[in-house]
């Protein structure tokens, strides 16, 4: 009899990627299935090996709480790890406490990972503190959604209203007029600072500062909707000289990565940082090309070589994994020089230990032959140039124009990802984006061919383009259109540079 798995409820944390335990990221990259909610952060989901089983639980799945206790349990009688990825902390009014008793009923082992919630996250990024020396010692938490099917409240207005202090509510915007109007029949001013937190810790997240009185009447007005979180009492005042996450310079800015998914984490977290709502919708991935045969026979000639030449980070990582699969030493390279087009490639290289004997000062593949131009003679050199399937035909071109013997060496091809973790393709198309990002020209025809580039310009018309670089822009003028932007320095850094630059 095989030996049961051990179900992990984890918290996923308030909404932020970055707020995730180093204990809810460990299981994560060993699970073999990950059970999560829909309103937890996609970008999460990265942690998961290759071959983890990823199944979305939310509403609009339909999924019953018996269902999910049910599959759970199966998955661990299966012998499989099991993470469930629960929003905030899974025993904070959530179904964590149920979920757990259902696997201790069944005796599967299971591990409880507490999560942040955003009863402390969405208000430190709101710049509301729940506690000050000078206002108060203590606060109060309680639910505005006790549950489904349940006839009337259980909670005791008349107590809450009379305990000082901050009052904070989960999930009380539904019930907002009834909540706030008990606390005012109750005895609390209405000229109690109140302030209500949407999305907290997100760069969609917006915030409003009333009073109990006012509150309702704002939150309509702003068509402010669920998940929010609201704060009652004189903690309020403190937002206006504490709030440090809405000041940063691409808060409130919708930006679209379409880079591939394996790619994302390095432009999707700068742009985080500097408080944008990043929405990643990889438009393409890394597929073996059509025939690989090229470049097994180009591996065995290696050393009658006298440069390899790169001319992105993919074609880096997709050459070295047939490398390593048909050498076990890096010394099997042999003494062959090393071209890269840009610092992204470069540091690709590096991060294996190899020197990069050449690099265009401008990250663009033709301006490799300028500086072989530059750097020797290459006249009768032997030069096995590495990128994808379908890429210019500039660089070879030119290098043979310099009298050098070029082998064009397919290492990988890029195909369409139309896996959607999150239905991120979704929310673009119901409400827009502020910046699309485009890191390549594959990305620029690849989320054209999905979205009609021109069509969803149209339709939401302050939408602005930027563009890493010359080759990039020139698919996206290919459709007729112009990029906001062009990098000045075709690298990540380079292109956020050149979205906060057009923002200011």
């Amino acid at each position: 009899m095989s030996k049961s798995g051990t179900v992990y409820l984890v918290g996923a944390g308030p909404g932020a990627a970055g707020l995730l335990t180093l204990r809810g990221a460990e299981l994560l990259r060993r699970a073999d299935v990950v059970v999560y909610d829909r309103l937890v952060n996609a970008e999460l989901l990265r942690l998961a090996r290759a071959g983890c089983e990823l199944i979305a639980r939310g509403k609009r799945q339909d999924v019953s709480q018996a269902e999910l206790n049910a599959l759970m349990i199966a998955k661990a009688h299966a012998g499989q790890c099991v993470v469930r990825l629960k929003g905030g902390d899974p025993y904070i009014f959530g179904r964590g406490a149920e979920e757990a008793e259902a696997l201790a009923a069944a005796k599967i082992s299971f591990e409880v990972v507490p999560g942040v919630s955003s009863i402390s996250a969405a208000t430190n990024y709101a710049g509301i503190p729940l506690t000050h020396r000078d206002h108060t010692s203590n606060f109060t938490v309680f639910t505005g959604h006790e549950g489904d099917g349940k006839d009337g409240s259980s909670l005791d207005f008349d107590q809450i209203a009379r305990i000082a202090g901050t009052k904070v509510i989960l999930m009380g915007l539904t019930h907002l007029p009834e909540l706030t109007q008990a606390l005012i029949t109750r005895g609390l001013a209405p000229a109690t600072p109140v302030a209500i937190v949407q999305w907290g810790t997100l760069g969609r997240q917006k915030s409003i500062v009333g009073t109990l009185g006012t509150i309702e009447q704002l939150a309509t007005h702003e068509q402010l909707s669920p998940p929010a979180l609201t704060i009652i009492g004189d903690v309020v005042k403190l937002r206006k000289k504490l709030n440090w996450f809405e000041h940063r310079p691409l808060f409130g800015q919708r930006v679209v990565v379409t880079r591939a998914r394996a790619q994302a984490a390095e432009l999707s977290a700068r742009l985080a940082e500097l408080g944008a709502d990043v929405l990643e919708i990889p438009c393409i991935k890394r597929a073996v090309p059509s025939q690989p045969q090229h470049l097994l026979d180009a591996m065995l000639e290696l050393n009658s070589y006298d440069w390899l030449v790169f001319t992105s980070a993919n074609g880096v990582a997709a050459f070295f994994e047939y490398f390593f699969r048909a050498f076990q030493d890096l010394r099997d390279i042999g003494g062959v020089h090393i071209a890269a087009v840009g610092p992204g490639t470069a540091a690709k290289l590096r991060e294996l230990h190899l020197q990069v004997d050449l690099m265009p000062e401008e990250a663009v593949g033709v301006k490799i032959a300028k500086a072989f131009e530059k750097f020797e003679t290459i006249e009768n050199l032997k030069i096995c140039l590495l990128r994808a399937e379908v890429a210019n035909p500039d660089l070879p071109s030119a290098l043979e124009a310099l009298g050098a013997i070029v082998d064009d060496i397919p290492v990988y091809r890029t195909v369409s990802e139309t896996e959607d973790l999150s239905d991120t393709g979704a929310k673009l198309l119901a409400g827009g984006a502020d910046w699309i990002t485009f890191t390549s020209g594959s990305t620029v025809e690849h989320f054209h061919a999905r979205f009609n580039l021109p069509t969803l310009l149209r339709q939401f018309p302050q939408t602005k383009l930027a563009s890493i670089g010359p080759e990039t822009t020139k698919a996206i003028e290919a459709l007729g259109l112009n990029p906001t932007v062009e990098a000045k320095h075709h690298t990540m850094e380079g292109l956020v540079a050149a979205v906060l630059k057009a923002k200011r």
